[in-house]
């Protein structure tokens, strides 16, 4: 497997109004890849747009979308297929996280999430992974992080859906190998965007990555000659972290999990 030319790539990417996605965005744009923007926030998606259409000479398309809205794999793909356009890379980067004792979370938040997070992802990969497969030039991107490899008192439910999300890619790269597609689960770990300043950064200790910091990381990834899956982390260092929770076994990284999430995130004593 060569490097990924994203000068031939039409790469749709959610999530992509802000953080994450938008750095994303903008990194691929650099590289000649023109873009599909989906987003809840359609003014931030085309200011977003003029800038990279203006500054890389990318062709550029807006789709709003509520990926919280059943099927909206569907919706997008029609509406794809409707403006002329044909995916030949989808990053499925959108997302959002809980914190708390799940007891106490709100069951709408917490439906939301599963939307979002899972069903969202399942339904978006599943309406364009024909396309991706038969371009055999691409890339398939399910954004995950580090909290999908160890269960996370206080996180729970968020842990719980990029968890799903890390089985669910690397069971599509085996079942893709040979296609020509890069098939990659991704994961960043702390990284400063509107995720934690939703659900606050106190309880979180580490050195934080920028959006552009994962987003540099991700290109290296699927532009290296070699195939980068099924997973990979952002920073190199993480893989360690990442060996050592499935060494310990489920139990023993529970408790550290537990240990870090603190009295804060449990509502409890530790």
């Amino acid at each position: 497997m060569g490097a990924l030319d994203l000068r031939l790539q039409t790469t749709l990417v959610t999530g992509a109004s802000a953080g994450i996605g938008a750095a994303l965005s903008r990194a691929l744009a650099a590289r000649g890849s023109d873009l599909v923007l989906v987003a809840r926030r359609e003014e931030r998606l085309h200011t977003l747009a003029d800038e990279l259409r203006r500054t890389h000479g990318v062709r550029v398309e807006v789709v709003a979308a509520d990926l919280s809205a059943p099927r909206p794999g569907r919706t997008l793909a029609a509406e794809v297929a409707r403006r002329g356009l044909r995916v030949t890379s989808l990053v499925n980067n959108a997302g959002f996280g809980l914190d708390g004792p799940f007891a106490a979370e709100d069951p709408d938040r917490l439906q939301q999430l599963v939307a979002v997070d899972v069903a969202a992802v399942v339904d978006v990969t599943r309406a364009f992974l024909p396309d991706l497969v038969a371009a055999g030039t691409g890339a398939l991107v399910n954004v995950t992080s580090m909290a999908a490899y160890q269960p996370s008192p206080g996180m729970a439910a968020y842990a719980a859906s990029k968890a799903f999300v890390l089985s669910l890619t690397e069971a599509l790269w085996w079942e893709t190998r040979g296609t020509g597609l890069r098939t990659l689960a991704f994961a960043p770990n702390l990284t400063r965007t509107e995720f934690f300043d939703e659900i606050g950064t106190e309880g979180y200790r580490g050195r934080y990555q920028t959006p552009d910091d994962v987003a540099a990381a991700l290109v290296r990834a699927l532009e290296s000659g070699r195939d980068p899956g099924p997973s990979t982390t952002a920073r190199r260092g993480d893989r360690a972290l990442v060996a050592l929770a499935r060494l310990l076994g489920r139990r023993t990284a529970l408790r550290a999990m537990a240990r870090i999430s603190g009295d804060r995130l449990l509502g409890a004593s530790t």
